[in-house]
């Protein structure tokens, strides 16, 4: 029988809850009124207030082929850094999920890069990739111009995508690895009895058990390259090389805080708002409910 706490003075939850409540407000909804009264306002050139005018600036953005080509940069940039981290992450749970000697050293080595700030892994790949020093360097000495990713604009977008999907290799490592030690050993044992080689028992018994985690992960990866690349980005390239690195939310930046348009990076940053919100829809509504185990 579930047993639940009452409390008779009715002021206390409240006074519990509210420095929860204060973050909530200070750090979400308060910034989110300001995002929506900026994005369908105006400011004076000059000053003296803001004027209303309704969706014009997302009329604005919608008709910018600048607009545009950033957003699709965005969904390549999301699409090609959640494959990449997800499948190498897959990867090693698959070869971690044994029971060998130096097993947990692996499992815990694996899970490191998602310890580390966004900032500072664009800081060592900037260095790692520089076309200056170390390997790369070595390379450009041989074939002069093979790899310069502050001129080359797919060379940048690639060096971005690697770097965001090693930092993601961690956390989808951590659910991969839970999902592979709740398939029952019963299943996999009787698969190799039945002559399955371990590829074989892959694809036709773990991964379709691993259906929900799977999922979970992609819309999971799907949204942190939309919303978190913005420290990567902004180490690496900030970006450039002419936009070649510039994603939604980093345009949004730019076209903010440096551009000085602040109605129409409000209304940017709606846009990605209500992105994020339709993952998140997807994911609690189709993906948790239609995706089981069979």
């Amino acid at each position: 029988m579930e047993r639940r706490a009452y409390y008779r003075n009715k002021v206390l939850p409240w006074v519990l809850i509210a420095p929860q409540l204060l973050l909530i407000l200070v750090f979400f909804y308060w910034p989110t009124t300001q995002a929506l009264y900026w994005a369908f306002t105006l400011e004076q050139p000059w000053g003296g207030g803001n004027t209303w005018v309704g969706f014009d600036n997302f009329a604005s953005i919608f008709t910018d082929t600048r607009y545009w080509a950033t957003a699709l940069r965005s969904a390549f940039y999301a699409v090609c850094a959640t494959a990449i981290s997800m499948t190498v992450a897959l990867t090693l749970a698959l070869f971690v999920d044994r029971a060998l000697k130096g097993t947990r050293l692996f499992q815990s080595v694996f899970v490191w890069p998602y310890a580390i700030a966004a900032p500072a892994a664009g800081v060592a790949f900037r260095f790692m990739f520089s076309p200056q020093a170390g390997f790369i360097g070595a390379v450009n000495q041989v074939w002069p111009g093979i790899w310069d990713p502050s001129t080359v604009g797919w060379q940048a977008l690639a060096m971005v995508i690697v770097c965001h999907a090693w930092l993601g290799i961690g956390y989808n490592f951590v659910f991969f690895l839970a999902g592979l030690q709740m398939i029952p050993r019963s299943i996999v044992e009787a698969g190799a009895m039945d002559g399955a080689r371990p590829f074989r028992r892959m694809l036709d018994l773990q991964l379709p058990l691993l259906a929900p985690t799977t999922f979970f992960l992609l819309i999971m990866n799907l949204i942190s390259s939309f919303t978190d690349s913005f420290g990567l980005i902004d180490t690496l390239t900030e970006g450039g090389p002419v936009g070649a690195t510039e994603v939604m939310v980093y345009k949004i930046y730019f076209d903010g805080f440096k551009g000085l348009d602040y109605s129409g990076a409000a209304a940017q940053s709606i846009v990605l708002m209500l992105l994020v919100i339709s993952l998140t829809f997807i994911q609690f509504k189709w993906v948790e409910r239609r995706i089981h185990y069979s």
